[in-house]
C-alpha cells in the first residue's frame, strides 16, 4: 500500500500541519512576548534555555513512557495538555503583563512536547511499511515545513496588528485540533516489551550502535552552537536592523521553505551517496549559513540564509531519525529516541544562553561567525567516526 492509499497516515499527516502551523505561533510569539515587555535578548535566551533543561529532564522519562503506556492516548493527553497550559497566557494577560508566568507555563510546555516528539517518533513505523520511513519521515518534514511558512508570516501580521499574545492562543487552540485528529487513527501494535530498563537500556543501545553513538556525540556539539540560532536572528533583525514583527514573521516563514526544499530529495540523495556523506554535507551547509546570519544587512539576504540552515538541519535530521527508527527493536524506539535526543540536548540550554549573551555583548556579526565555523568542524569531523561508511539507503 502506497503512503497515498494509507488513511491513518494521511489523518497523521493532516492533523500534524495543523499543530506545527500553532506551534509556530508561540516559536514566535513567546521570544516577541518577552521582547515588547522586557527589550532583553538576555531573558529571551533564558526562557529558551529553561525550555531546554526541561526537554532534558522529561526526556529522562518520556522513552519509558512512550515504550509502557498506549502511545495514541499519550499523544492525545500531551496535545491537550499543552492546550490547557497555552490558553492560560492570553487569559491572564487581560489583566496585564505576567513575565513570570511564561517561566512557569514555557518550560511545562516543553517538557510535554519532548514526550510528544519521542511518542510521535516511536508512532510512525506503526502506521507505514519499513521500508517507507524515510519516504515517511520526508513527507512528515515537509508537511511541517508548509505549515511552518505560513505560521510566522501570519503571527507577524497578528503581533504588529493585537500583539504576541493572541498568537499564542490560536496555538492553544491548534492542539486540540491535533488531538482531535489522533482520535482517528490506528496504529499496529508494538512488539511485547522485553525488558524493564529505563532511559540507560535506550544509551546501552545507542552506545552498542557504532552509527548512532557517533551520531549522538557529534550532534551534542552541534546543537550546542545552534540552540539560540532562532533568538539572534529575532534580535539582530529587531534590534540591529530595526524591523517590525512581520519582517521576523516573514523570515522564519522563508526558513521553513528549506525543509519543503529538501525533503522530496532525502531518500534519493540517500541512496545515492549514502547515510554519512549526506548527514555531513547537510551539516556542513547549516553552519555556514549560520556564520554569515550576523553578515547580513537585509531582510531577504537572511530569509534566504536561514532557509539554506533550515535546508541543512532536515536533510540530516531526516536521515537521522530514519536511520534511528530503522534499526531499533519497536519495543525500545521510545527509550531509544529518549536517550538519543536527552543526551545530543544536554548542551544546548548552556548554548543558547551563551549564543544569545555573546549577542548582547560582542554582536551577532562575531557569535554567529564563531558558532557557523564551530558547527562546520563538527560536520566535517564525522568523516573520521563510522557514519561515514556505506550503509544500507532508506
Amino acid at each position: 500500500m502506497t503512503l497515498f492509499r494509507n488513511r491513518d497516515f494521511t489523518v497523521f499527516l493532516s492533523v500534524q500541519a495543523l499543530s506545527v502551523a500553532g506551534d509556530s505561533f508561540s516559536m514566535l510569539a513567546i521570544p516577541l512576548l518577552v521582547l515588547h515587555a522586557t527589550g532583553s535578548v538576555v531573558q529571551m535566551g533564558v526562557l529558551t534555555a529553561l525550555s531546554g533543561a526541561a526537554s532534558l529532564l522529561a526526556g529522562v522519562f518520556a522513552g519509558h513512557l512512550a515504550d509502557r503506556l498506549d502511545r495514541r492516548r499519550l499523544l492525545i493527553g500531551c496535545d491537550l495538555a499543552r492546550a490547557a497550559l497555552y490558553g492560560a497566557i492570553p487569559i491572564v494577560w487581560i489583566f496585564g503583563p505576567q513575565i513570570w508566568l511564561l517561566y512557569v507555563i514555557v518550560p511545562l510546555g516543553a517538557a510535554l512536547g519532548m514526550l510528544f516528539q519521542v511518542t510521535y517518533v516511536t508512532v510512525v513505523p506503526s502506521l507505514v511499511e519499513p521500508d517507507q520511513i524515510t519516504q515517511a519521515n520526508s513527507r512528515l518534514y515537509a508537511v511541517y515545513a508548509a505549515g511552518s511558512i505560513g505560521g510566522p508570516a501570519l503571527v507577524g501580521v497578528i503581533s504588529e496588528a493585537y500583539g504576541p499574545v493572541v498568537a499564542i492562543g490560536i496555538d492553544a487552540a491548534s492542539f486540540v485540533l491535533s488531538a482531535l485528529g489522533i482520535l482517528l487513527i490506528r496504529l499496529r501494535p508494538a512488539t511485547a516489551p522485553e525488558d524493564r530498563g529505563g532511559l540507560l537500556e535506550g544509551a546501552r543501545f545507542l552506545w552498542r550502535q557504532p552509527v548512532l553513538r557517533s551520531l549522538t556525540i557529534l550532534l551534542t556539539f552541534f546543537i550546542f552552537l545552534t540552540a539560540g540560532v532562532d533568538d539572534i536572528v529575532i534580535y539582530h533583525l529587531k534590534h540591529d536592523l530595526a524591523q517590525n514583527d512581520d519582517a521576523i514573521g516573514l523570515v522564519l516563514a522563508c526558513a521553513a521553505v528549506g525543509t519543503i526544499l529538501g525533503a522530496p530529495l532525502i531518500a534519493r540523495i540517500r541512496k545515492a551517496i549514502g547515510f554519512g556523506r549526506t548527514w555531513v554535507a547537510a551539516t556542513t551547509l547549516s553552519g555556514l549559513a549560520m556564520g554569515c546570519i550576523g553578515l547580513a544587512t537585509g531582510v531577504p539576504s537572511i530569509a534566504v540564509l536561514m532557509a539554506l540552515f533550515v535546508f541543512g538541519t532536515a536533510v540530516a535530521g531526516i536521515c537521522s531519525q530514519s536511520f534511528r527508527q530503522e534499526v531499533t527493536p519497536s519495543h525500545l524506539l521510545g527509550r531509544v529516541t529518549a536517550a538519543f535526543w536527552t543526551i545530543h540536548y544536554v548542551l544546548g540550554p548552556a548554548g543558547a544562553a551563551l549564543l544569545t549573551l555573546g549577542a548582547s555583548h560582542l554582536g551577532v556579526a562575531t557569535v554567529a561567525a564563531i558558532a557557523g565555523a564551530g558547527c562546520v568542524l563538527v560536520s566535517l569531523s564525522g568523516l573520521l567516526t563510522p557514519i561515514h561508511r556505506p550503509l544500507p539507503p532508506g
